[in-house]
């Protein structure tokens, strides 16, 4: 075992003063690095690359003079007398909650006088008939039945317009 660490440690002698030979320069190296520095920069640059041709582009002369203007809201539903909210309109109490904060409990009565039971989140039951109103998108109730509240709600289109949006309250399982 004593045996082959000497070796070790000569094999690292050896490479290592081999390496130290190679890093060491000569004075004798100079005058052929000052030579071969002159040799490169003596010979002539490489010839650059042409330029590239430009290409013509055919010119287009805009003349939207007559057009609608994109930006503006002139052609907009309300301008038109589309649908809209009715300003004037009284607000009805259900109105002031979210539609899906409503939850209908029951019904009462039969036939064409059926009155839909809903609760408000103040734990306060409303009688609703087609007509009324619910939820904060103008939603006017257009039939009740036994299980359910059809309305059809007033939303902007994004385009200073309204469009109508059917929406349902159905009946709570409890």
């Amino acid at each position: 075992m004593m045996r082959s660490k000497w070796h070790w440690m000569i094999l690292a002698v050896v490479v290592t003063s081999g390496c130290a030979r190679g890093i060491t320069s000569t004075p004798g190296d100079a005058p052929n690095l000052e030579k071969w520095v002159e040799d490169v920069r003596a010979r002539p640059a490489p010839p650059l690359e042409p330029l590239p041709v430009m290409q013509q582009f055919e010119t287009f002369e805009y003349a939207a003079q007559t057009l609608r203007d994109p930006f503006s809201n002139a052609w907009s539903n309300a301008d038109a007398g589309g649908l809209r909210p009715d300003p004037n309109r009284r607000k009805e109490t259900l109105e002031q909650y979210p539609l899906d904060s409503l939850d209908m409990v029951g019904t009462i009565g039969k036939g064409a006088g059926l009155v839909a039971l809903v609760m408000g989140p103040d734990k306060v039951t409303y009688r609703v008939r087609p007509g009324n109103y619910l939820g904060q998108s103008d939603g006017r109730v257009t039939s009740v039945r036994e299980d359910g509240v059809e309305l059809v709600e007033l939303v902007p289109d994004g385009a200073g317009g309204w469009l109508e949006r059917p929406a349902s309250l159905a009946l709570e399982d409890q």
